[in-house]
């Protein structure tokens, strides 16, 4: 079953109603007029991690007095097990992507941010707000017009939440736990076409470090087509995307150089690179060069910041650059004429289409990738993760667990 298309249509009569009930197992709220796991009892209140406003980590509250979300039509309603968290979490609490900021995502609050421009999709962002991309857990119910086979099944969220009408209308795409409430919580809930059923044998805590990070790193793969034989530089290659980038390149039969942390290389090797570079270097981009032999066919960014014009220079004629990212800070100086002369491409990559989930679990799914997870902390020390995922010391994607 696409669970992109897992509607079903309405049961007429009561006998077979029952009979369905009786075949997969659920009971019907007449309330609510959702149809919930059979053996389920769905409290009226839960714990989550609420944002409270734009600022430091006191605007973050763990309440255990928030309403467990109604499903409504072409909805469903998932018990979450673990959330991986991003940048994008502590990035919009303290409003980084505001135009107005021009500082690099670990240089504190920003207090020039302007509260109309401080998400994802340039738009106000309302509060109280539960964040969260990356929810694994299992579906307890469905809205009454959506395919209840699904319940009881392990799911998966993409992300994007798109216009239902024309879901290739980027501009009216909003992000889960950005737009809409997403995953620090017990219970969340998403569009149904959002919503991807599996049967994979990874846990929660490892499916949970996937949806945010790999799919970024499968959309930029994605929009430059780097094939096999082909040669990549990451930056930032310890991060969430950084390793997911790594991973699917090799996936796709490249040649990665990665650049990170010294005192990462080992833990960055691992995930299979072919060449590691520190990025404390003194010519790091000269050193990235040489360690792949000549130009590459592909930048894969997440950096920014100083450095970035100077990628350029280490591209062959004809090559891409790729960013999502700008942890060293936004604004960057560029040679224009490194990039016409050289008839370079660059692309950014942010709203994907619904085939790149598909695809990358698609990939989790046949066991062709690997998580790679960070340290794990109980939602009710998020606190201390943000922390310690500002402080950019682990390698992979961190991942709240949730009671």
């Amino acid at each position: 079953m696409n669970p992109y298309h897992g509607r079903i249509n309405g049961i007429n009569g009561a006998d077979a109603a029952l009979d369905l009930v009786h075949e997969i197992g659920y009971k019907i709220a007449r309330r609510a007029n959702v149809k919930i796991l059979q053996g389920v009892e769905l409290p009226s209140t839960m714990t989550a991690a609420v944002l409270a406003g734009r600022g430091g980590p006191e605007v973050l509250q763990v309440r255990h007095d928030v309403a467990v979300p109604t499903v409504g039509d072409g909805e469903v309603l998932i018990r979450v097990a673990a959330c991986g968290m991003n940048n994008t979490d502590i990035n919009t609490r303290v409003g980084w992507y505001s135009k107005s900021v021009t500082g690099a995502t670990t240089s504190g609050g920003f207090d020039e941010a302007q509260a109309d421009d401080a998400t994802w999709g340039g738009s106000g962002l309302t509060y109280p707000r539960i964040q969260g991309a990356d929810p694994s857990g299992r579906v307890v119910a469905v809205g009454d017009d959506v395919d209840a086979s699904i319940l009881g099944r392990r799911a998966m969220v993409d992300p994007w939440i798109r216009p239902a009408d024309d879901p290739t209308d980027r501009s009216r795409a909003g992000y889960f736990g950005s737009e809409t409430d997403g995953g620090f919580a017990q219970y969340c809930k998403a569009p149904a076409r959002n919503v991807l059923v599996h049967d994979s044998e990874l846990s929660d805590i490892e499916l949970a470090s996937f949806p945010c990070s790999w799919s970024t790193a499968e959309h930029m793969l994605q929009r430059v087509d780097l094939s096999a034989g082909q040669s990549i530089a990451v930056t930032g290659a310890s991060g969430g995307v950084g390793t997911a980038l790594i991973a699917l390149a090799k996936r796709r039969g490249a040649s990665v150089v990665a650049i990170a942390g010294g005192s990462k290389q080992h833990q960055v090797e691992a995930v299979g690179v072919d060449a590691f570079v520190d990025r404390s270097a003194d010519d790091v981009h000269g050193a990235a060069q040489e360690a792949n032999g000549g130009p590459f066919n592909v930048i894969a960014d997440v950096v920014g910041g100083d450095g970035m014009g100077a990628w350029l220079d280490t591209l062959k004629r004809g090559g891409r650059y790729v960013t999502a990212g700008a942890i060293a800070g936004p604004m960057v100086e560029i040679d224009l004429r490194t990039l016409y002369l050289n008839d370079l491409e660059m692309y950014g990559a942010t709203v994907f289409q619904p085939q790149v989930f598909a695809d990358l679990l698609g990939y989790i799914t046949s066991g062709e990738i690997k998580p790679v997870v960070g340290p794990t902390f109980p939602l009710e020390e998020i606190h201390a993760a943000q922390e310690a995922f500002t402080a950019k010391a682990h390698v992979g994607t961190m991942v709240l667990t949730i009671d």
